[in-house]
């Protein structure tokens, strides 16, 4: 209420890119992950005449403690599979949404934005 009093706000949500192209093996993530990404393109479309921008970042493969499960050769696998051959710091997703909380992305709404070294094309 308080953004839309202001007529003025940004939300970013977060996904995933399995939310995007589902990923075997892990049907409820990239489920509730492909919501995220239907809600924010609904959402812009309810809150835009209001002035809120709604978008969502969906991660890649981001060295965090989610991925610590995995062995050193299925995380080099997975890197190989990116075309930037790295994969991805907390501090890419952070810069993402840092441009989408800007004044730099005013006229941006209702997207999704891949932060995954080419992983998802």
């Amino acid at each position: 209420p308080f953004m839309i009093n202001a007529k003025s706000g940004k939300i970013i949500n977060i996904s995933s890119m399995w939310g995007q192209t589902g990923a075997s093996c892990e049907v409820h993530y990239s489920a509730s992950k492909a919501a995220i990404i239907g809600f924010t393109k609904a959402l812009a479309k309810e809150l835009g005449p209001s002035g809120i921008n709604v978008n969502c970042i969906a991660p890649g493969v981001i060295l965090t403690d989610m991925n610590n499960s995995y062995s050193e050769e299925t995380m080099e696998s997975l890197k190989n599979e990116a075309p930037l051959e790295r994969l991805g710091k907390p501090e890419d997703i952070a810069e993402s949404i840092s441009f989408l909380a800007s004044e730099k992305s005013s006229f941006i709404t209702g997207q999704i934005l891949g932060v995954n070294g080419g992983f998802i094309i």
